[in-house]
């Protein structure tokens, strides 16, 4: 056991584990100073999720990628049996029932759901890779359309907007890169744009299709919804190129910027660290992404390779989206900046998924 350990130590991927300390420091340091005047035990609670969450990082990168494989299937099955549990017995908050209590934890399943399609989705490609070269036709996105609809429908019960979303866009981006044929995506673009409508009336509630007007137009709700994209704008922008310094924000001392920990954790850094500090922090998360390709890129099989996708597309729309709207450039639709916003779910979600990479990259020369 300990000869197979020391292996892998020697195959841990430096780089990626000090991407993954570095970010999550970055983020402690802005979670406290936003919580500095809140009595809350908000940065306590972070840092014992930061714990189980790199305890989870090592225990999904020691094991052998390839294991995923044979169990992903199953995986998917009691990630959906977790959303229709929270149906039933969720703990509701804010409008929605999103959360299954455990013991002393308090867990999110369309969080976790989010690996789980990626595993359903690598397996399916890996079984049935396209039958020319030409890409795959709309008969062969079949079931990968049935394994992505059944839990965005359950998400979107719930209702969680931002996470439904995300599912839709990882598995786009998973089929946009393994190559489908032209009149594929025209199909499938324009059948989103019919069901649009059907989607606005049917799917969306009231509040969801509030902030998309609002985002449209801030006027609408000047103190609401319209208020916190001022406030938040108004943050990143005061930070100018250097920031007022540590602790020295003001938007989120007075408690201008609404959910400063989780949903606008960016704004609460640009305030204080400037246009410096946010590329700093952006920088760092392409640099992640395109580590997540380049795996992807020199997997040693299908598997790993979709796994690597749908781990990079996971977080790169995830900063996209929640960046986005904290610019006003998006509507607000709930979606944490990965490692970097407070909650134990997501915190959980990305280094599962940072482990996978880990996983893969550490056996990418091995033929064991």
């Amino acid at each position: 056991m300990s000869q197979n350990y020391g292996k892998f130590y020697l195959r841990i991927d430096w780089t990626l584990l000090l991407l993954l300390i570095s970010i999550t420091g970055l983020g402690l340091l802005n979670l406290y100073s936003a919580s500095a005047n809140v009595k809350s035990p908000m940065f306590t609670q972070q840092i014992y999720w930061i714990f189980i969450g790199f305890s989870a990082f090592l225990i999904t990168a020691t094991i052998d990628y390839r294991i995923y494989k044979k169990y992903a299937y199953l995986i998917y099955v009691l990630g959906i049996i977790s959303l229709i549990l929270v149906l039933f017995v969720g703990m509701a908050k804010h409008g929605s029932q999103r959360w299954l209590i455990i013991g002393p934890m308090i867990l999110q399943p369309s969080e976790l759901m989010k690996i789980a399609v990626i595993f359903a989705l690598a397996r399916q490609v890996d079984a049935a890779p396209p039958k020319t070269d030409a890409g795959r036709t709309l008969k062969e996105l079949i079931w990968p359309v049935v394994i992505i609809s059944v839990p965005f429908l359950l998400i979107m019960i719930q209702p969680d907007l931002g996470t439904g979303l995300l599912i839709l866009l990882i598995f786009f981006s998973v089929f946009f890169l393994l190559r489908l044929r032209l009149r594929s995506i025209i199909t499938l673009a324009s059948s989103l744009i019919i069901l649009m409508p059907l989607i606005w009336t049917f799917v969306l509630k009231g509040y969801q299709k509030d902030r998309i007007l609002i985002f449209l137009d801030p006027s609408i709700d000047p103190i609401g919804e319209g208020w916190h994209y001022r406030q938040s704008i108004f943050a990143i922008g005061s930070g100018k190129l250097f920031g007022k310094g540590f602790l020295s924000g003001t938007q989120s001392k007075f408690h201008f910027l609404p959910a400063q920990w989780s949903d606008f954790p960016f704004s609460v850094w640009a305030e204080e660290w400037g246009l410096l500090g946010s590329t700093v922090l952006i920088g760092l998360y392409m640099w992640l992404i395109l580590m997540c390709i380049s795996i992807a890129k020199n997997s040693r099989d299908r598997f790993a390779s979709v796994i690597s996708i749908g781990v990079g597309a996971l977080f790169f729309w995830h900063v996209i989206i929640n960046i986005g709207m904290v610019m006003g450039l998006l509507p607000i639709v709930g979606v944490t900046l990965p490692l970097f916003s407070h909650g134990g779910s997501s915190m959980l979600t990305f280094m599962i998924a940072a482990g996978l990479i880990m996983s893969i990259s550490s056996r990418k020369h091995s033929f064991e």
